[in-house]
């Protein structure tokens, strides 16, 4: 062989090695699949691609039920590298159709035990209590006491009042069913289901999703509906002083039949980014993100040690004594439950 072949072979080859050992570089860009709620601050994001040199891209489904929807019929070609806002209602749908690769977030040590799944297949990363909250005005205008329990939300004196979200497609629907199963029972002289047809009977009104039950059918707050009783969260009082810039709430909640809601990230089965997901997933948990989760979604932060704001602090209710169910026993029951719930009250 002549040698300027040699050398010419010889310098192939090790540009061949170089770039077979070399690591391809990672993704420019990777997708986040969200909720209709999710918010926050300018800047919170591109900090992440400051920090990464990665963008996001939201991707806002409707409610948690639909992106859960849309996460398992996509599921063999995703649309999106993360998944933020599936919670304890739905978790069990997402783990039994493998939606989730598994991945330990950096600070997962941060997170109460109380809030972890088994294993952390997914990573907590807020969670706040859905509660009935009241319109006092409106309640009193019709010479009618707030409600202090579910069960009077049965009395004829309460027809009209109650909007709820359908928990077949609404998260905080969901949440606000599994919580009367766990008051009422599945057994007994008052069951869940006779609470739900008496409810049913008391002109009852479901609707689509929490939007549309808080803005369009609540009377309270900024809701412009005629309704004074719906199903939202306890920090939906903190939200009206916030953004009303007001001195006192305008809106009550009913401390019983609270459920405890933990949001979850995770990294979606079937990304090419596996690596960048799980640094948006870290960064999800860390403290410049969860400091900013309070005052843009209304939830706590999972991170404990994450501060939090005075309106938190002043304006925020902890519910006596919330409603806590294992997701797997939600997974084992919800079809079931659901079926049942939908034959009372159409």
């Amino acid at each position: 062989m002549k040698r300027t072949s040699l050398i010419a072979a010889t310098v192939l080859v090790a540009l061949i090695g170089a770039s077979c050992s070399s690591e391809p570089e990672g993704p420019s860009e990777i997708t986040l699949m969200t909720h209709e709620s999710f918010a926050v601050s300018d800047g919170i994001l591109e900090q992440f691609t400051q920090e990464t040199g990665i963008a996001v891209t939201v991707l806002r489904s409707a409610d948690a039920g639909t992106m859960v929807s849309q996460a398992i019929l996509t599921k063999d070609h995703p649309v999106a590298d993360v998944m933020y806002g599936i919670d304890n209602t739905f978790l069990s749908r997402g783990l039994d159709n493998a939606l989730f690769l598994p991945h330990t977030a950096t600070d997962i040590g941060s997170v109460p035990d109380g809030l972890r799944v088994n294993g952390d297949p997914v990573t907590p990363i807020d969670f706040g209590d859905v509660c009935l909250n009241t319109d006092p005005t409106r309640l009193a205008a019709a010479g009618i006491e707030a409600p202090a329990t579910l069960a009077d939300l049965a009395d004829p004196a309460y027809a009209g009042t109650l909007v709820v979200e359908d928990p077949s497609t609404s998260s905080p629907g969901l949440a606000f069913l599994l919580a009367s199963i766990a008051t009422f029972g599945e057994t007994g002289d008052y069951p869940w289901q006779s609470f739900w047809a008496d409810l049913a009977a008391n002109d009852l009104r479901i609707v689509s999703g929490w939007d549309q039950a808080y803005y369009g059918e609540f009377s309270g707050g900024s809701g412009e509906g005629q309704r004074p009783v719906v199903v939202s969260y306890a920090t939906s009082p903190a939200a009206e002083v916030f953004f009303g810039d007001l001195d006192a709430p305008p809106t009550d909640i009913v401390d019983d039949g609270c459920f405890r809601q933990v949001e979850y990230a995770g990294v979606l089965a079937g990304t090419q980014a596996e690596k960048a997901a799980g640094q948006l997933v870290d960064y999800l948990l860390s403290r410049t993100f969860q400091e900013d989760i309070p005052l843009n979604m209304f939830v706590f932060p999972a991170n404990d040690t994450a501060s939090l704001p005075d309106l938190f602090i002043d304006y925020v209710p902890t519910p006596t004594a919330p409603v806590v169910m294992d997701p797997a026993t939600i997974g084992a029951n919800r079809e079931r439950w659901l079926a049942e719930w939908a034959s009372v009250v159409r």
